[in-house]
């Protein structure tokens, strides 16, 4: 059994009513020792604690846990502020700056986290900026190279070197699809979760793949209609091109929303759970680069549910294959 609150409201709550008992068994034990001295002048006969002491001490006591609730909460309240605004700001980055008042120190950590606020919306602006400077940059050297590569006479020759290109495009572009993709300020908007998912069905049922939906009645999710897309889109393709099949479940809740996607292929080794959502690892026994792809697939899912403020769970299926479940957290 917890004997010590965990949260601060409560460990200063704690304090504040064992040193009020403190200081009224002292005062007991002070009257105690007073009546002892009485003792000898009353031939023997120790006096009876009046019944008014005990009702003291419970009115006291109610008095001063009312009062160290109410300031208890005024203390606790601004830092109760600060972690729900760094929450907002983790989702949102138009999140409002916080409120600069209060306390001496309220105010200085208010200001504090706003002017960090600030340095992180003019850092990824300007990574915007540059990201947007290097895509033109990358690109424009590729399509030259692609271009004199038709001037080659060797056909042997101009495959290999058009298949070193196509590998240099894709890396570049999953690159600047996952630098840039989690952090455009894009709008919240309702979204057709079910209608979303049969699209992307929809589109990998008309390439051949066997690729399934279950789940209907779905609430609108609020949330970033292209990040989603882009992590549910990864999700299925990892699904088809390393389990042969996909099928997509959709687990409603009032709390968040699931999005589970099945395959039946090799799975991943428990070991590599983990590791295998990091930037750019690939796990060469069962997904090599003549595969496709640089490593960037679970990152980016994993990162959209984060922003959306939920996780990405990998397991193995005990008949075979990889369950992904993209967790959503509703607003």
């Amino acid at each position: 059994m917890r004997l010590i609150p965990a949260s601060l409201f409560g460990r200063l709550t704690l304090i504040l009513v064992i040193g009020l008992l403190a200081a009224q068994f002292a005062s007991m034990w002070l009257h105690m020792g007073e009546r002892a001295m009485m003792m000898a002048q009353n031939q023997g006969q120790f006096p009876a604690i009046p019944s008014r002491f005990g009702t003291h001490l419970l009115i006291t006591l109610a008095a001063v846990i009312a009062l160290s609730l109410v300031a208890v909460r005024l203390v606790t309240r601004p830092l109760q502020h600060l972690a729900e605004a760094a929450d907002a700001f983790g989702s949102d980055l138009e999140s409002p700056p916080l409120p600069e008042t209060g306390p001496t120190e309220t105010r200085r950590a208010a200001e504090a986290f706003n002017r960090m606020q600030e340095r992180l919306r003019r850092l990824i602006a300007e990574r915007g900026r540059a990201l947007a400077a290097v895509s033109h940059d990358l690109r424009t050297p590729l399509t030259r190279m692609r271009l004199r590569a038709e001037l080659v006479d060797d056909e042997a020759l101009r495959a290999q070197i058009n298949a070193d290109i196509d590998d240099m495009q894709a890396m570049v572009e999953s690159t600047l699809d996952y630098l840039r993709g989690l952090r455009e300020n894009e709008a919240l908007q309702s979204i057709d979760m079910e209608a979303l998912l049969a699209s992307l069905v929809a589109d990998e049922q008309a390439l051949g793949h066997p690729v399934t939906l279950t789940g209907s009645d779905v609430a609108p999710y609020l949330g970033r209609l292209s990040t989603l897309k882009r992590a549910l889109g990864n999700l299925i393709d990892n699904a088809v091109k390393y389990g042969q099949s996909a099928h997509i479940i959709i687990e409603d809740g009032a709390k968040e929303l699931r999005l589970v996607v099945e395959d039946r292929g090799p799975g991943i080794p428990e070991a590599d759970l983990l590791r295998v959502v990091e930037p750019y690892v690939r796990l060469e026994a069962s997904r090599s680069r003549e595969t496709g792809g640089v490593g960037l697939g679970l990152t980016i899912a994993r990162d959209a549910a984060v922003l959306h403020g939920g996780k990405l769970r990998l397991e193995n299926l005990a008949a075979g294959g990889l369950r992904a479940t993209l967790v959503l957290a509703r607003r």
